[in-house]
């Protein structure tokens, strides 16, 4: 895991966005994964630029959602897909033919999971996964405890992410269940970004860089992975 430290978030949002159009660039069919989180918001909006001139194209990029909230009624509108269409799809040129994203709110989730491992099984492996860093060192839906041999599979929420998940609605949501793509999809991807950023990072970064690799600290397995990179800005590399 190659670690960079940049000196602020705008920084960080530019340079992952640049790693990003380079692989596009190199490959104009490639199979993409983005998270629904925070930290990415800046590079999405980076990315938008280079799309709208005209710099890099997403119409022929296949993208595959990583993780989704299940059974969230009403909320859904809310959900991760929904984040991601508000802060990147809607701005972007794509195909939706090209994308597969879990339905949370299915009532065959187990089938949810079929048809996203067939997907990246046509198309894959995963080009470059985009990962931010959950405060329990989750990375997607992965928890704590999570076996580093699943693909994609329905998780049962760790009480952190119930309680940190509620910041992306605008109301009380019952958070209980998701689906994720699993660990050995990350692990078998060609180029994994995980970023992070802010103080509140700082913490959860240094238990990163100090853990063993174990599934007790999901992220740590990143560590393993030939071709990763720890993107960090000053402050959450501030206990490095």
């Amino acid at each position: 895991m190659k670690q960079i430290i940049y000196d602020n978030y705008s920084e960080l949002s530019v340079k992952t966005a640049e790693m990003i159009a380079a692989i596009i660039s190199d490959k104009p069919d490639a199979l993409l994964c983005f998270p629904a989180g925070e930290t990415s918001v800046g590079t999405f909006r980076h990315l938008i630029e280079l799309n709208k001139s005209a710099k890099i194209s997403f119409k022929n990029c296949r993208i595959v959602g990583l993780d989704e909230w299940a059974n969230i009624g009403e909320m859904r509108s809310e959900n991760c897909f929904s984040f991601l269409k508000k802060h990147l799809f809607d701005h972007i040129d794509y195909s939706e033919e090209n994308f597969c994203f879990f339905d949370g709110e299915s009532s065959d989730l187990v089938q949810e999971c079929i048809k996203t491992d067939d997907f990246i099984r046509k198309n894959g492996p995963i080009d470059m996964i985009l990962l931010g860093m959950g405060m329990n060192g989750h990375l997607g839906l992965n928890e704590p405890g999570t076996s580093f041999d699943l693909y994609s599979y329905i998780v049962d929420l760790d009480e952190t992410t119930k309680i940190v998940g509620q910041k992306y609605f605008s109301g009380k949501v019952q958070l209980t269940s998701g689906i994720s793509l699993g660990l050995k999809y990350i692990m078998e991807a060609r180029t994994v970004i995980l970023q992070l950023n802010g103080t509140k990072k700082a913490e959860v970064a240094r238990r990163l860089i100090d853990s063993e690799i174990s599934p007790a600290f999901p992220a740590s397995i990143v560590k393993s992975h030939l071709n990763s990179f720890l993107l960090l800005d000053k402050d959450a590399s501030k206990y490095l």
